[in-house]
């Protein structure tokens, strides 16, 4: 049985009662919504509390995110933006989302958590950037969202304030995809600053990547463009 406890400490977080408390509150409401609403196809708490809690936890080994201000783009059930909200009570958090159904889960779930400074918005990402304070105003930009790392970059680089970065959460597998999205990179006004490497217990040979992409410049105006276009043809 994975101890959530013992293992956010290599993200080096140590996780009080009251958070280990939220977490096993956070996985009860996912586990019965899910019954309902398409939410996880993962249905094991063990399997749960290490590919959803844990991953998530392990953006912290990456950066320093107390106090700072944060958007998870395409948040779906909430990760990797609430575990880290759980964790790292000081972060102010936005969990954006195109479908009102999880936005009203993740809504329940701050309210039952008793969570502030979540913000939870339905909206499409390359729709919502262009809302009044939202265009580069976050420290850091994140998503588990399952697209190529130039079409991600498009999304969440414009939500990033030029000294903060956008960390992107990979196999060990994607150096190629990595590789090609370097133009794309910057284009947008970043950088690939460094690579950061973890595991979970349970598949310790199974190695996971965090890569930094930190804003060295403004986003040109002109991105993000319509999602239909950014698929039909992603930066290079």
């Amino acid at each position: 049985m994975i101890s959530l406890q013992q293992s956010a400490k290599a993200f080096g977080l140590a996780l009080s009662t009251r958070q280990l408390e939220q977490f096993e509150v956070y996985w009860e409401l996912l586990s019965a919504r899910n019954q309902v609403m398409n939410l996880t196809a993962i249905t094991e708490r063990d399997e749960a509390i290490e590919k959803h809690f844990l991953d998530s936890l392990a953006l912290a080994s990456a950066a320093d995110l107390d106090g700072k201000r944060l958007i998870d783009v395409g948040t779906g059930a909430g990760f990797p933006g609430l575990p880290l909200k759980i964790a790292i009570p000081d972060l102010q958090v936005t969990l954006l989302d195109s479908l009102q159904k999880r936005v009203g889960f993740l809504e329940e779930v701050c309210e039952r958590l008793e969570l502030e400074s979540v913000h939870c918005v339905h909206a499409r990402a390359e729709e919502w950037v262009a809302e009044a304070g939202e265009r580069e105003a976050y420290d850091y930009a994140v998503s588990r969202a399952v697209a190529e790392l130039n079409m991600l970059l498009e999304l969440t680089l414009p939500y990033v304030n030029v000294g903060g970065a956008f960390l992107a959460m990979k196999t060990a597998r994607a150096a190629a995809e990595i590789q090609a999205a370097e133009g794309a990179v910057a284009m947008l006004g970043g950088e690939i600053e460094t690579e950061h490497s973890y595991t979970l217990p349970d598949s310790p040979e199974v190695e996971r990547r965090i890569v930094v992409v930190r804003k060295v410049a403004p986003t040109p105006e002109r991105y993000p463009r319509r999602f239909a276009r950014i698929q039909k043809q992603p930066l290079k």
